[in-house]
Protein backbone atom coordinates (compact mmCIF):
# COMPACT_ATOMS: atom_id res chain seq x y z
CA UNK A 1 0.00 0.00 0.00
CA UNK A 2 1.59 3.32 -1.50
CA UNK A 3 0.12 6.25 0.94
CA UNK A 4 -0.18 10.13 -0.66
CA UNK A 5 -0.61 12.93 1.36
CA UNK A 6 -1.58 16.09 -0.32
CA UNK A 7 -4.21 17.76 -2.51
CA UNK A 8 -7.39 17.27 -4.24
CA UNK A 9 -8.56 20.22 -6.54
CA UNK A 10 -10.33 20.35 -9.29
CA UNK A 11 -7.72 20.69 -12.35
CA UNK A 12 -8.98 22.70 -15.50
CA UNK A 13 -6.19 22.15 -18.50
CA UNK A 14 -5.73 25.04 -21.11
CA UNK A 15 -3.85 23.88 -24.21
CA UNK A 16 -4.08 27.20 -26.65
CA UNK A 17 -3.62 26.62 -30.39
CA UNK A 18 -1.86 30.12 -30.67
CA UNK A 19 -0.50 32.84 -28.16
CA UNK A 20 -3.38 34.40 -25.79
CA UNK A 21 -4.99 37.63 -27.52
CA UNK A 22 -5.84 40.13 -24.98
CA UNK A 23 -9.42 41.39 -25.01
CA UNK A 24 -10.65 38.95 -27.41
CA UNK A 25 -11.26 35.06 -27.85
CA UNK A 26 -7.99 32.46 -27.80
CA UNK A 27 -9.06 29.46 -28.75
CA UNK A 28 -7.62 25.61 -27.81
CA UNK A 29 -8.79 22.42 -25.90
CA UNK A 30 -10.14 22.11 -22.47
CA UNK A 31 -10.44 19.82 -19.97
CA UNK A 32 -11.50 19.39 -16.62
CA UNK A 33 -11.49 16.94 -14.40
CA UNK A 34 -9.81 15.35 -10.73
CA UNK A 35 -6.11 17.11 -9.80
CA UNK A 36 -3.62 17.99 -7.36
CA UNK A 37 -0.43 16.18 -7.17
CA UNK A 38 -1.16 13.82 -3.96
CA UNK A 39 -4.29 12.46 -6.32
CA UNK A 40 -2.49 12.37 -9.05
CA UNK A 41 -0.04 10.18 -7.67
CA UNK A 42 -2.15 7.92 -6.51
CA UNK A 43 -4.42 7.77 -9.33
CA UNK A 44 -1.52 6.54 -11.06
CA UNK A 45 -0.22 4.25 -8.73
CA UNK A 46 -3.44 2.23 -8.49
CA UNK A 47 -3.99 2.55 -12.68
CA UNK A 48 -0.57 0.66 -12.62
CA UNK A 49 -1.62 -1.98 -10.63
CA UNK A 50 -0.83 -0.86 -7.40
CA UNK A 51 -2.52 -0.50 -4.02
CA UNK A 52 -3.03 3.25 -3.16
CA UNK A 53 -4.41 5.38 -0.68
CA UNK A 54 -4.59 9.52 -0.68
CA UNK A 55 -4.84 11.14 2.31
CA UNK A 56 -6.30 14.76 2.14
CA UNK A 57 -8.44 17.58 4.05
CA UNK A 58 -11.70 17.96 0.69
CA UNK A 59 -14.69 19.11 1.04
CA UNK A 60 -18.25 17.87 0.46
CA UNK A 61 -19.44 20.54 -1.65
CA UNK A 62 -20.67 19.05 -5.55
CA UNK A 63 -16.73 19.56 -6.71
CA UNK A 64 -15.25 18.20 -4.01
CA UNK A 65 -17.90 15.18 -4.67
CA UNK A 66 -17.30 14.56 -7.97
CA UNK A 67 -13.96 14.57 -7.46
CA UNK A 68 -13.52 12.01 -4.54
CA UNK A 69 -16.02 9.51 -6.80
CA UNK A 70 -13.48 9.90 -9.01
CA UNK A 71 -10.74 8.67 -7.41
CA UNK A 72 -12.81 5.92 -5.52
CA UNK A 73 -13.94 4.34 -9.25
CA UNK A 74 -10.07 4.60 -10.38
CA UNK A 75 -9.34 1.99 -7.03
CA UNK A 76 -8.07 4.89 -4.91
CA UNK A 77 -9.39 4.29 -0.92
CA UNK A 78 -9.74 8.15 0.29
CA UNK A 79 -8.66 9.06 3.56
CA UNK A 80 -9.14 12.09 5.42
CA UNK A 81 -11.71 15.06 7.36
CA UNK A 82 -14.27 16.43 5.06
CA UNK A 83 -15.79 20.04 5.54
CA UNK A 84 -18.35 21.55 4.21
CA UNK A 85 -17.02 23.84 1.20
CA UNK A 86 -13.66 24.87 0.16
CA UNK A 87 -12.61 22.74 -3.18
CA UNK A 88 -9.58 24.26 -4.92
CA UNK A 89 -8.66 24.74 -8.37
CA UNK A 90 -5.17 24.37 -10.33
CA UNK A 91 -5.82 25.66 -14.05
CA UNK A 92 -2.81 24.13 -16.20
CA UNK A 93 -2.57 27.06 -19.42
CA UNK A 94 -0.52 25.17 -22.08
CA UNK A 95 0.91 27.40 -24.64
CA UNK A 96 1.62 26.21 -28.39
CA UNK A 97 5.71 27.15 -27.40
CA UNK A 98 5.76 23.97 -25.08
CA UNK A 99 5.75 26.50 -22.02
CA UNK A 100 3.16 25.83 -18.88
CA UNK A 101 1.44 28.10 -16.22
CA UNK A 102 -0.28 26.68 -13.48
CA UNK A 103 -3.19 29.41 -11.74
CA UNK A 104 -3.33 27.39 -8.53
CA UNK A 105 -6.05 28.02 -5.47
CA UNK A 106 -5.65 24.95 -3.39
CA UNK A 107 -8.61 25.66 -1.39
CA UNK A 108 -8.52 23.58 1.81
CA UNK A 109 -6.35 21.05 1.59
CA UNK A 110 -3.36 23.01 3.41
CA UNK A 111 -5.73 23.18 5.97
CA UNK A 112 -5.23 19.82 7.29
CA UNK A 113 -3.60 19.45 10.86
CA UNK A 114 -1.36 17.37 12.79
CA UNK A 115 -4.69 16.96 15.26
CA UNK A 116 -6.85 15.78 12.11
CA UNK A 117 -4.18 13.30 11.24
CA UNK A 118 -5.19 9.80 12.37
CA UNK A 119 -2.38 7.39 12.60
CA UNK A 120 -4.73 4.45 11.53
CA UNK A 121 -4.92 6.05 8.02
CA UNK A 122 -1.24 5.03 7.32
CA UNK A 123 -2.10 1.17 8.65
CA UNK A 124 -0.47 -1.35 5.87
CA UNK A 125 1.59 1.12 4.41
CA UNK A 126 4.72 0.22 3.01
CA UNK A 127 5.22 4.25 1.82
CA UNK A 128 4.21 7.91 2.31
CA UNK A 129 4.81 10.04 -0.84
CA UNK A 130 4.81 13.82 -0.04
CA UNK A 131 4.32 16.33 -2.52
CA UNK A 132 6.57 19.54 -1.73
CA UNK A 133 3.30 21.57 -1.88
CA UNK A 134 2.54 19.41 1.43
CA UNK A 135 5.86 20.46 3.39
CA UNK A 136 5.46 24.66 2.42
CA UNK A 137 2.50 25.70 4.42
CA UNK A 138 0.72 25.33 7.55
CA UNK A 139 -0.60 23.09 9.20
CA UNK A 140 -0.50 20.43 6.58
CA UNK A 141 3.49 20.43 6.83
CA UNK A 142 2.97 19.26 10.51
CA UNK A 143 0.54 16.52 9.43
CA UNK A 144 2.91 15.33 6.85
CA UNK A 145 5.91 15.27 8.91
CA UNK A 146 3.82 13.35 11.62
CA UNK A 147 2.34 10.83 8.90
CA UNK A 148 6.17 10.13 7.68
CA UNK A 149 6.93 8.70 11.15
CA UNK A 150 4.19 5.54 10.67
CA UNK A 151 5.65 4.91 7.34
CA UNK A 152 8.13 2.71 6.35
CA UNK A 153 9.36 3.96 3.47
CA UNK A 154 8.84 8.27 2.21
CA UNK A 155 9.55 9.81 -1.13
CA UNK A 156 8.78 13.82 -1.20
CA UNK A 157 8.63 15.86 -4.61
CA UNK A 158 9.97 18.82 -4.86
CA UNK A 159 7.05 20.07 -6.85
CA UNK A 160 7.53 23.56 -7.84
CA UNK A 161 10.35 26.48 -7.32
CA UNK A 162 7.78 29.13 -6.41
CA UNK A 163 6.49 27.26 -3.42
CA UNK A 164 9.84 26.52 -2.11
CA UNK A 165 10.71 30.25 -2.35
CA UNK A 166 7.88 30.81 -0.60
CA UNK A 167 8.05 29.24 1.94
CA UNK A 168 12.29 29.73 2.39
CA UNK A 169 15.03 27.65 0.81
CA UNK A 170 15.93 27.11 4.11
CA UNK A 171 13.14 26.05 5.81
CA UNK A 172 12.39 23.81 2.90
CA UNK A 173 15.97 21.74 3.79
CA UNK A 174 15.21 22.20 7.22
CA UNK A 175 12.10 20.26 6.66
CA UNK A 176 13.62 17.73 4.20
CA UNK A 177 16.51 17.28 7.10
CA UNK A 178 13.65 16.44 9.34
CA UNK A 179 11.54 14.21 7.36
CA UNK A 180 15.11 12.23 5.74
CA UNK A 181 12.89 10.79 2.97
CA UNK A 182 14.62 7.53 1.27
CA UNK A 183 13.86 9.04 -2.24
CA UNK A 184 13.50 12.22 -3.84
CA UNK A 185 12.18 13.37 -6.81
CA UNK A 186 13.07 17.37 -8.25
CA UNK A 187 13.07 18.92 -11.84
CA UNK A 188 16.94 20.22 -12.96
CA UNK A 189 15.61 23.90 -11.63
CA UNK A 190 14.38 22.14 -7.97
CA UNK A 191 17.54 20.16 -7.68
CA UNK A 192 19.76 23.18 -8.30
CA UNK A 193 17.56 25.33 -5.89
CA UNK A 194 18.19 23.06 -2.89
CA UNK A 195 21.42 21.82 -3.59
CA UNK A 196 23.01 19.02 -1.64
CA UNK A 197 20.28 16.45 -1.48
CA UNK A 198 20.51 14.10 1.54
CA UNK A 199 18.11 10.47 0.33
CA UNK A 200 19.44 7.37 -0.58
CA UNK A 201 18.19 7.59 -4.10
CA UNK A 202 17.58 11.24 -5.91
CA UNK A 203 15.78 10.88 -9.01
CA UNK A 204 16.42 14.18 -11.35
CA UNK A 205 13.49 15.15 -13.66
CA UNK A 206 14.71 16.46 -17.46
CA UNK A 207 11.97 16.25 -18.94
CA UNK A 208 12.22 15.11 -22.88
CA UNK A 209 15.89 14.43 -22.05
CA UNK A 210 14.74 11.62 -19.69
CA UNK A 211 15.97 11.60 -15.86
CA UNK A 212 19.04 11.03 -14.03
CA UNK A 213 18.98 8.39 -11.04
CA UNK A 214 21.98 7.95 -9.08
CA UNK A 215 24.20 9.88 -11.08
CA UNK A 216 23.18 8.03 -14.12
CA UNK A 217 21.28 9.17 -17.42
CA UNK A 218 18.19 7.44 -18.47
CA UNK A 219 16.23 8.87 -21.71
CA UNK A 220 12.77 9.58 -21.87
CA UNK A 221 10.33 6.96 -23.90
CA UNK A 222 9.40 8.04 -27.33
CA UNK A 223 5.46 9.83 -27.07
CA UNK A 224 3.60 11.99 -29.35
CA UNK A 225 3.41 15.06 -26.66
CA UNK A 226 0.02 16.31 -26.28
CA UNK A 227 0.06 17.76 -22.52
CA UNK A 228 3.11 17.58 -20.06
CA UNK A 229 0.49 18.16 -17.06
CA UNK A 230 1.31 15.52 -14.39
CA UNK A 231 3.95 13.78 -15.74
CA UNK A 232 6.44 13.97 -12.94
CA UNK A 233 3.71 12.58 -10.98
CA UNK A 234 2.87 9.78 -13.75
CA UNK A 235 6.70 8.93 -13.84
CA UNK A 236 6.80 9.23 -9.72
CA UNK A 237 4.10 6.79 -9.52
CA UNK A 238 5.34 3.62 -11.91
CA UNK A 239 8.45 4.35 -9.92
CA UNK A 240 7.23 3.82 -6.78
CA UNK A 241 5.14 1.43 -8.01
CA UNK A 242 7.82 -0.86 -10.17
CA UNK A 243 10.84 1.12 -10.65
CA UNK A 244 12.62 3.21 -13.29
CA UNK A 245 11.30 1.73 -16.45
CA UNK A 246 7.51 1.56 -15.06
CA UNK A 247 7.96 5.36 -14.53
CA UNK A 248 8.93 6.25 -18.03
CA UNK A 249 6.55 4.18 -19.55
CA UNK A 250 3.97 5.88 -17.16
CA UNK A 251 5.06 9.52 -18.07
CA UNK A 252 5.05 8.46 -22.04
CA UNK A 253 1.64 7.70 -21.46
CA UNK A 254 0.94 10.52 -19.32
CA UNK A 255 2.29 13.41 -22.21
CA UNK A 256 0.10 11.21 -24.70
CA UNK A 257 -2.95 12.35 -22.96
CA UNK A 258 -4.97 15.43 -21.52
CA UNK A 259 -4.53 16.20 -17.88
CA UNK A 260 -2.67 14.46 -15.23
CA UNK A 261 -5.02 11.53 -14.51
CA UNK A 262 -4.75 8.04 -16.43
CA UNK A 263 -6.17 8.04 -19.32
Amino acid sequence: MICTLGDLLLDVVVRLDAPIAEDTDTYGRTRVGPGGQGANVAAWIAALGGNARFIGKRARDPAGALLADELARRGVELQGPEVENGTGTVVSVATPDGKRTMLTDRGVAPELSEEELDPSWLDGSTWLHLPGYSLVASPIREAALAAAEHAPGVSVDFSSTAAIHAVGVEAFRHTLDALGPDVVFATEDEAALIGQISAKTVVVKKGAAGVIVGGRAYEARPADVLDTTGAGDAFAAGFLVDGLEAGLDAAALCVATMGAFPP
